[in-house]
């Protein structure tokens, strides 16, 4: 290992910060956001603060001969009281777009979370160093991918040669926002979570806002959309709406209508594809609230189950059935007027057979293997094939 006085200190900026929106200054480093601030200033829950501060999708990404690199972090452990330990957020580093290592934070801020009573606390925690060693010696791209569920400070960066931005990649900009599947639950690893396997399998650059328990169509969310400069969009809803058991039908058509006029503001040509949910069994023809099961969670098992009666759909209440029509045919009549909008039913990337062999292991989110077959799918789909993300010959 070099010497301390080897290291050379790159300044963390958004120089070399990809997929965050924002990059405030703390008292102890640097915290990215998948929102800007000021969409953050109108969150009403702790939930998605917490959500928008785990930085899913964002990678530091420079040019280096460096063969070993350091970076100092705050990452924020969470903790469940009477549910499963949580594992130890995942840092992989690519050289040249291939992940190379992986590193861990063992220690840090602890963020303990009641879930009876959505009351939380924070206990401040320590600095770690993660070190990637053994880097070939010579001029390459190097990304750092920072958990994808793991809220981190960045304090320092040091790297055993000086660095300086990434050249362009050429690849085209993909915005994508949806619910905690699209964050990553379940997955792994960052590059694991289905939109960043996507990215890469479209080659395109990802900027991923999937917020857990947070797809709300949040008109500030919206906005966030508007501005964020993307070649390719796409808004997966439904599955936060019904668990949350946030609207009823009379108000989710006009709110879908608003979410996308928003986006429009913006991108007024950009390809848009609007994704409705995955097979989901507990919610397909039973409305939310969604709870944690805790009959499971005293056995040391995590599990969701649905708290809604089927009756009260008649009522106006949500079901992935019902928004799943209501998507269909809200995008059927935009796109009269509309060309550049796209539909894509959910059961095509996850439909009920894939449920029967890959389950949802605690009946809400995917598995790893069910993440990259999303993935593969939605590729598929969207990026091929003359999909509604494949380049149009002028």
């Amino acid at each position: 290992m070099p010497s301390r006085h080897d290291w050379t200190t790159t300044a963390i900026s958004t120089d070399i910060l990809r997929g965050a929106l924002d990059l405030e200054r703390t008292e102890r480093g640097m915290l990215p956001h998948r929102l800007p601030a000021r969409a953050r200033r109108q969150i009403p829950d702790d939930q998605l603060a917490m959500a928008a501060s785990q930085p899913s999708g964002v990678r530091l990404a420079f040019r280096t001969r460096a063969t070993a690199v350091e970076l100092d972090v705050v990452a924020t452990k969470r903790v469940y009281p009477g549910a499963p330990p949580r594992p130890d957020g995942v840092y992989e580093l690519l050289v040249d777009g291939r992940p190379t290592a992986r590193a861990s934070a063992r220690d840090g801020d602890t963020l303990t979370v009641d879930l009876a009573s959505m009351t939380s606390r924070t206990r401040p925690g320590p600095v770690e160093t993660l070190r990637f060693t053994g880097l070939p010696d010579e001029e390459k791209d190097v990304e750092i991918w920072l958990p994808h569920d793991e809220t981190t400070l960045l304090v320092a960066l040091r790297t055993d040669a000086p660095l300086r931005s990434p050249r362009p990649s050429g690849r085209p900009v993909w915005l994508h926002h949806g619910s905690s599947i699209s964050h990553g639950s379940n997955a792994t690893v960052p590059t694991g979570t289905w939109p960043a396997l996507a990215a890469r399998l479209g080659e395109a650059e990802l900027i991923n806002l999937g917020f857990s328990g947070s797809a709300l169509l949040d008109p500030f969310t919206a906005r966030a959309m508007r501005d964020t400069p993307a070649d390719l969009i796409s808004v997966k809803i439904g599955i936060n709406l019904v668990n949350a058991d946030l609207m009823r039908l009379r108000a989710f058509g006009p709110a879908v209508h608003g979410f996308l006029d928003t986006i429009r503001e913006g991108h007024p040509t950009a390809p848009l594809l609007v994704v409705s949910p995955i097979c989901c069994p507990i919610h397909e023809t039973t409305p939310g609230p969604c709870a944690p099961d805790y009959s499971a969670m005293s056995e040391g098992r995590l599990r969701f189950v649905a708290m809604g009666d089927p009756a009260e759909s008649a009522a106006g209440k949500l079901t992935l059935t019902v928004i799943r029509d209501q998507l269909a045919r809200i995008v059927a009549e935009r796109a009269a007027t509309d060309p550049h909008l796209h539909y894509l039913d959910g059961l095509d990337l996850y439909g009920e057979s894939d449920h029967a062999e890959l389950p949802l292991p605690d009946d809400l989110h995917p598995d790893p293997a069910t993440h990259r077959l999303i993935a593969e799918r939605f590729a598929r789909l969207a990026f091929a094939h003359d999909g509604p993300f494949t380049p149009r010959t002028p």
